[in-house]
């Protein structure tokens, strides 16, 4: 069962949750950024939100994606995307630009600008992150 925050109307999985508070569209976060980058979100979120119990939210400077815990942040840069994923292990081969412990998890960042960037890989690796919080 999810709770949404009164103040920024943010859709959290437990009531009072810790989170950044304040009203974020999702559109201000694309502004000034190629439309090839949108539609890669665009399809990121597609796959990712039917997830069973998903929620998303926005906070100034990134998308969060929400089961239990956070298993997703999507940053928009300038020119591309930068996604934040956990994992068991470590994954220190491409595309995976950075891969650092923390605590009993890693946290995986890779970078993506364009559609052929969307390989079947990286939702397995999302879908990974996303049955660690269950």
């Amino acid at each position: 069962m999810s709770w949404t925050c009164p103040k920024c109307e943010r859709e959290l999985p437990q009531p009072e949750q810790r989170h950044y508070c304040a009203r974020v569209s999702l559109d201000s976060l694309f502004e000034g950024r190629p439309a090839e980058l949108i539609l890669v979100f665009d399809k990121l979120l597609a796959e990712v939100a039917d997830w069973d119990g998903v929620l998303v939210g926005t906070t100034p400077n990134c998308i969060v994606f929400t089961r239990r815990l956070t298993f997703l942040v999507i940053r928009p840069m300038k020119k591309e995307l930068d996604i934040k994923f956990y994992s068991r292990v470590q994954h220190p081969e491409k595309p995976v630009s950075k891969s650092i412990a923390s605590g009993r998890k890693f946290e995986n960042h890779i970078r993506i600008s364009q559609l052929d960037d969307l390989r079947p890989a990286l939702f397995a690796y999302l879908r990974a992150s996303y049955d660690m919080f269950v």
